[in-house]
């Protein structure tokens, strides 16, 4: 394809997508507002209790552009039409349809509470495992892991590949779905993330990649518009979820996975802070004790245990929040580490092209 009609694609897409998401924006949250779909805070975030029911599922934004877009661009200009030009869709969709179902049963609650993590956990591997199923029986997957800066791939048997890929595509999803926990963060830090994927599909001449990136970047500048700090709107595990979907798949459809943990390390960051926290808190958990040295006991009798932290508060940009950063801070700075990743990731990339 030559460059003049592919440029033409590119900008078609970014400005077709941001367009849809910024003129919806408005009629959305009016919407969302009528409809009291709240967001409600959890008592472990008291910073955030001036945030309460600031509407949610705001994802709807973004993904409404994205894939109106992306059917539409594919139709009119990619030919010819494969499966690889929807299969990205499809995941993060599907994604987003559990990050639905979850914010719905919150606002039925009307608490923090949606799906189990048991539950999530069984979906998000059983997408997954289809997701990587139909890319390989389409040729486009190879059950290898390409290693950035080395220009090598890690050949493994196809059982071992799928469980390590699965479990790299649920983690994604969910660490991404962590990283939503400040106005515009999850969405700030996500597009450089989709730029970089739109260079890569230009120059590995992957239209379908081309596509989805432009138009995920789009959509989360027009979304962003409403989600930069004080947020008018959030974008809920609905679009969280979609955007770990359309993370891990534009990985593996440009067959390199492992480099998510370059252009994604706030997200591997904010997952292990987490991970960490917990895990500390409760290897140094021990009863509480009053002045006399006594077990003190909760309302119900029951001794209270309380351990250590290494984190003021987790994930990490709580930490900082904790500490006196501004929201807007976190984000840019938060932002920058990944835009230079993205860069980094481009370079140790390049030589397989």
């Amino acid at each position: 394809m030559n460059t003049q009609v592919l440029l033409i694609i590119v900008l078609g897409s970014l400005f077709a997508s941001f367009l849809i998401a910024a003129l919806i924006g408005k009629p959305l949250i009016g919407y969302l507002h009528r409809m009291n779909f709240g967001q409600q805070i959890l008592s472990y975030v008291p910073e955030h209790a001036g945030k309460a029911n600031t509407p949610t599922m705001g994802g709807f934004m973004f993904i409404i552009s994205i894939t109106v877009t992306v059917i539409a661009v594919n139709l009119i200009w990619v030919r010819p039409l494969d499966i690889q030009a929807f299969t990205v869709l499809a995941l993060s969709l599907c994604y987003g349809l559990i990050g639905f179902i979850d914010d719905s049963t919150k606002i039925r609650k009307k608490e923090n509470a949606g799906l189990t993590s048991g539950q999530k956990f069984a979906l998000q591997l059983v997408l997954a495992l289809i997701f990587l199923t139909v890319l390989h029986r389409g040729g486009y997957l190879l059950p290898s892991f390409y290693i950035p800066f080395f220009n090598v791939s890690l050949d493994l048997p196809w059982l071992v590949y799928v469980v390590v890929a699965a479990f790299i595509l649920v983690g994604c999803n969910n660490a991404v779905n962590l990283t939503d926990g400040i106005d515009g963060l999850a969405a700030g830090v996500t597009l450089p993330v989709s730029i970089f994927f739109l260079a890569v599909g230009v120059v590995s001449n992957n239209l379908p990649v081309v596509v989805f990136s432009a138009a995920l970047a789009g959509g989360l500048a027009g979304f962003l518009i409403f989600n930069f700090n004080p947020a008018k709107v959030f974008m809920g595990d609905t679009g969280s979820l979609f955007l770990g979907g359309a993370v891990a798949g534009l990985a593996f459809a440009c067959d390199m996975p492992i480099v998510l943990v370059l252009v994604g390390l706030i997200y591997v960051v904010e997952t292990l802070s987490d991970i960490i926290q917990v895990a500390y808190y409760k290897k140094t958990k021990k009863p509480v004790l009053d002045e006399n040295g006594n077990p003190v006991r909760d309302k119900n009798g029951n001794i209270r245990m309380e351990g250590k932290r290494i984190f003021k508060k987790a994930p990490i940009h709580h930490h900082f929040q904790v500490s006196g950063w501004s929201e807007k801070k976190i984000v840019f700075v938060f932002g920058g580490i990944t835009i230079l990743m993205c860069i980094l990731a481009y370079i140790g990339v390049m030589p397989r092209y």
